[in-house]
């Protein structure tokens, strides 16, 4: 009986073990190979939903795409190293002496991190990993590996997944051609994917497009490390 207990216990450590390892396996794995499916496109697709994608490189995806969310998502990306402490500040001031609930601080590379392996939610457990994940990625990928999967994997309407998918469905055109206009639509609708549409726009996105296109004007000496 104490033999069967302490193997036991091994396989328990051995399965703990390699459930740390999980994420920095996958992280150097996915700068190599492409992410071939994601676990939000898993459950999206077993809740009945399409799965429309189609990998693209960074370079086949039009430069006002890329500048739109980073001005949409993640403007400091090019700067930081996975994390916006002074976001994430921000975020904890408004907790600790307001009370205001937390809306998150996530980067670009905080969010390629939870697409490429965790599950949707805010639990604790994902955002450890995530934060595990984070600054691994940005030593072993660098910013423009990131901003390709981000682009590719990121959901951007129901079923659809990554530029080229968006681009084909909401304008008939490949990522590559989209234009400044179209880039800020897609941006806008990120924060909810499921509710706006990037090709339907109501008014709420269209003003969420028109400010990111200001901003993209305001912050154009922070897109260095992608041009």
């Amino acid at each position: 009986m104490r033999a069967l207990l302490a193997r036991c216990r091994r396989w328990v450590m051995f399965g703990v073990l390699l459930l740390a390892l999980l994420p920095s396996l996958a992280v150097l794995a996915y700068a190599v190979f492409d992410p071939p499916l994601t676990p939000l496109m898993l459950i999206r697709w077993a809740e009945g939903q399409p799965l429309r994608r189609s990998w693209r490189p960074l370079d086949g995806i039009s430069p006002h795409l890329v500048h739109a969310v980073i001005a949409a998502e993640d403007n400091l990306f090019c700067s930081h190293r996975g994390f916006d402490t002074g976001a994430i500040e921000g975020e904890l001031r408004g907790w600790l002496l307001q009370g205001e609930r937390p809306r998150g601080a996530s980067t670009i590379t905080m969010q390629t991190a939870k697409n490429i392996l965790l599950w949707p939610g805010r639990d604790p457990l994902r955002k450890v990993v995530e934060a595990w994940m984070t600054p691994q990625i940005e030593a072993v990928w660098g910013k423009q590996r990131i901003m390709e999967v981000y682009l590719n994997v990121i959901e951007m309407g129901p079923g659809i997944y990554g530029a080229e998918a968006a681009a084909r469905v909401f304008f008939g055109k490949p990522a590559s051609g989209l234009t400044r206009n179209e880039s800020a639509l897609i941006a806008a609708v990120l924060p909810n994917p499921r509710r706006w549409h990037a090709g339907r726009p109501d008014p709420v996105t269209k003003a969420r497009a028109r400010l990111i296109d200001r901003r993209v004007n305001q912050i154009g000496h922070l897109f260095a490390c992608l041009d």
